[in-house]
């Protein structure tokens, strides 16, 4: 298993407080995934897990893992960014 690393942070906010996560590798996306999602079982979330985790095998590239992790966070209504200079949509924490 390799750390999958982005080309740009994915900037998440989290939990009720809205914590700001900067994800910048696979192993990160599945974390949040994996232990916070409130969508868990929704189609774009298996989606993105299986990415994140075929990205972390070598088998996908991390960028086609990181943006199927950014269409789980719309589905899921989750407040991302793609990185420096893009404005947060908001939407509900995980």
């Amino acid at each position: 298993m390799q750390t999958a690393w982005f080309s740009r942070p994915v900037v998440v906010s989290v939990g009720v407080a809205g914590a700001i996560r900067n994800l910048s590798n696979t192993q990160q996306a599945i974390g949040l995934l994996a232990t916070h999602w409130r969508d868990a079982e929704s189609r774009k979330h298996r989606s993105a897990l299986r990415a994140c985790r075929r990205a972390t095998s070598g088998d996908l590239p991390p960028e086609t893992a990181r943006e199927a992790y950014l269409e789980a966070t719309r589905e899921a209504h989750i407040a991302a960014r793609q990185g420096m200079g893009d404005s947060v949509r908001t939407g509900r924490s995980p």
